[in-house]
């Protein structure tokens, strides 16, 4: 996927919603061990990456999830951190999203000239139920940063965040199902409470898919494909759109970056059903969609 930046692969699981990581399966399906953890060669400097016109492959105001195969805040990656950091100062113009279930460890791991925050990074921390919520979100409150989120994925157990989105500090909250082997049940009744809280605080809500197992009205549906998951969940109408993150992105020099000169996502008819939508880079203009049907446009 275009916006994904993988630094690193490999991770240590270290709470439940670790038990079945979707990294450790799809390593399995490969021969390999998810517990394996390594610097990857190509994808290193992903965000620095040129065309052969010498242009950024990554265009200014795009955004980029970070470490989705690890955790960027993984002790065993503290070797390469500063190096990405490095990089992600060079792209003042890139909006970044880190993920990670160690918010402990992230003010000890921040650059030097962090100071409270920079506009273009996100600092997001993982809450899969009530007792991860209570851990992690107070401590990435009471961290410098410019933008905060939280995602509830996977979700598999009710989370209520009232108190925390009170704050005024958190911009976003993303929330999914599980997949693949031993996928728990993820209920609309949960998502539906993080939905309202989140409308009441005018917070961004995206219900990004239901997971394989999705209980409704006491009634478990088995939904395998991503896409139908992702549908469904948009079919839904849990998510929302809250007030605007507003991310000041800047050249190399300071200057900052009029709407003209920042990238505008392309969607395409498939993306209007996709539960990704509020929080996706848009499609990466593949051809895959085909022609737009008339009669369906999505």
């Amino acid at each position: 996927m275009h916006d994904i930046w993988n630094p690193w692969h490999g991770c240590v699981k270290c709470s439940e919603g670790c038990q079945n990581c979707y990294m450790y399966f799809l390593d399995a399906e490969r021969g390999r061990d998810g517990g394996e953890i390594y610097r990857t060669k190509a994808a290193f400097d992903y965000p620095l990456a040129r065309d052969r016109r010498g242009n950024y492959k990554i265009q200014s105001g795009e955004m980029l999830r970070v470490c989705m195969t690890s955790d960027f805040f993984l002790a065993e990656a503290d070797a390469w951190r500063p190096e990405a950091w490095d990089i992600i100062r060079e792209r003042p113009d890139v909006r970044f999203f880190l993920l990670t279930k160690r918010p402990e460890r992230i003010r000890d791991c921040l650059p030097e000239d962090w100071g409270d925050g920079w506009e273009n990074v996100m600092l997001n921390v993982t809450t899969e139920n009530q007792r991860r919520a209570d851990e992690r979100i107070p401590i990435l409150l009471d961290l410098p940063a410019k933008h905060r989120g939280i995602m509830c994925a996977p979700l598999i157990g009710p989370v209520r965040i009232r108190d925390y989105l009170a704050s005024g500090k958190l911009e976003q909250v993303l929330c999914d199902g599980e997949n693949y082997g031993g996928a728990r049940p993820c209920h609309y009744e949960w998502v539906k409470e993080l939905s309202d809280e989140c409308r009441e605080a005018d917070v961004t809500f995206v219900f990004c898919g239901t997971g394989r197992r999705f209980v409704k009205d006491g009634r478990l549906y088995r939904i395998e494909g991503s896409g139908t998951q992702s549908e469904q969940a948009r079919r839904s109408g849990l998510s929302h759109a809250g007030r605007p993150m507003h991310f000041r992105l800047t050249d190399r020099m300071g200057r900052e970056l009029g709407e003209d000169e920042l990238y505008r996502p392309f969607f395409g008819p498939r993306c209007e059903r996709c539960g990704m939508r509020l929080a996706c880079n848009g499609c990466t203009r593949c051809g895959r969609c085909g022609e737009v049907d008339p009669a369906d446009p999505g």
